[in-house]
């Protein structure tokens, strides 16, 4: 089925049930004077509000591209995200101000058989609502989806703690509502502060995921030409449109006729296997012509790696004509001078290869 119809489709069902459930709970709380269930109203009401956006922000996610965006609208499902986000959060800071004034001037509640009723039946809903959205979300990879549904079981369990406050309040006379709702509240502004900061790490552009790296790679380094896969970039311009960028170990006696039919190959395969687009495959040359390069590369690898905070070195090639030695070097994200390890590394390979002009590309560790 068309992802964006499914999640469509799906937002709609939850805005119904949650409209529904909004004016069932607000009924129940006005005419039982419960700051508690009021509270869990508009928890309801902003549930429906993001379902709408998320509408929004898929229909408007799936515009074709153009020659403004020539990847697409994709990443508006990460700004619509974000507007949920600070919905979510407005809606938990206004509850806790009400709750405040509700501790500050209480009012005593009034429950009945009905409302303890409706209050059991919104929390079967919303577990049923919540198992549902979630579900679909994870299948059709909505960020989105997965959050609403997470939040909807979530909910289940604040209308739930709502029905333990009115049976504790009849059975022993104690009225817990505008605790209760204030820590209803606490509970929805931290869910909202979780969700905009992690749409907003998103935007700012995350690491790839570990499974994904390690399929492309696996799968690049597949090709029998292939001695090493490196420097993989993924871009997400949206939850289905991916892409990517790597380096290929080759040898050096492959033609540019052969490197350019195997780059072809490995594009078609990754976006086959794992979905991302190739828009670059670089090479790195392999030393096949020269003995030495072998005992070179085993000795400097040796130096590199000795030092703590370099993960790997890649790339290497000797040109005995020019004398020059080329690698890349990645360090750990953690090393706290950088440049000081380089100049350190440097030297060390200069001392034992002195008639060598040393060239060492400091790497980043984008990818597992």
């Amino acid at each position: 089925m068309n992802r964006e119809k499914t999640i469509i489709r799906t937002s709609i069902i939850g805005i119904i049930a949650n409209v529904f459930l909004a004016g069932f709970k607000a009924l129940v709380g006005l005419a039982s004077h419960s700051v508690a269930v009021v509270m869990d109203a508009v928890n309801n009401l902003s549930d429906a509000l993001s379902s709408l956006i998320t509408i929004i922000g898929t229909k408007l996610a799936g515009k074709a591209p153009d020659k403004k965006h020539p990847l697409g609208y994709g990443r508006i499902e990460y700004l619509s995200a974000s507007i949920i986000s600070v919905i979510v959060l407005y809606a938990g800071v206004t509850s806790f101000v009400e709750s405040v004034k509700k501790i500050l001037h209480p009012e005593t509640p009034d429950y009945s058989a009905v409302t303890l009723l409706i209050i059991a039946v919104a929390v079967g809903v919303k577990i049923l609502l919540g198992r549902y959205v979630k579900g679909v979300g994870e299948k059709v990879n909505s960020d989105s989806l997965v959050a609403s549904g997470s939040d909807a079981m979530f909910d289940s369990i604040i209308s739930a703690s709502t029905l333990v406050a009115a049976i504790i309040y009849l059975k022993a006379g104690v009225s817990l509502e505008a605790w209760l709702g204030a820590v209803i509240s606490a509970v929805i502004i931290k869910s909202g502060v979780e969700m905009l900061r992690d749409t907003i790490s998103e935007i700012l552009g995350e690491r790839v995921d570990r499974e994904l790296s390690l399929s492309v790679k696996k799968c690049i380094s597949e090709f029998p030409q292939v001695q090493g896969t490196y420097d993989l970039l993924v871009h997400s311009y949206g939850p289905d449109r991916l892409v990517g960028s790597a380096h290929i170990e080759i040898p050096d006696t492959m033609t540019a006729d052969q490197i350019d039919a195997l780059t072809r190959q490995i594009s078609a395969r990754v976006i086959q296997e794992t979905g991302v687009i190739m828009t670059g495959v670089s090479v790195y040359s392999v030393n096949t012509k020269n003995d030495k390069a072998a005992k070179m590369l085993e000795e400097i690898r040796r130096i590199v790696m000795s030092h703590e905070g370099i993960l790997q070195m890649h790339g290497f090639y000797l040109d005995e004509a020019e004398k020059t030695v080329t690698f890349d070097m990645i360090m750990d994200f953690a090393v706290k001078d950088k440049e000081a390890l380089y100049q350190t590394v440097l030297q060390e390979i200069r001392a034992q290869y002195p008639a060598y002009e040393i060239c060492i590309a400091q790497d980043v560790d984008i990818s597992d």
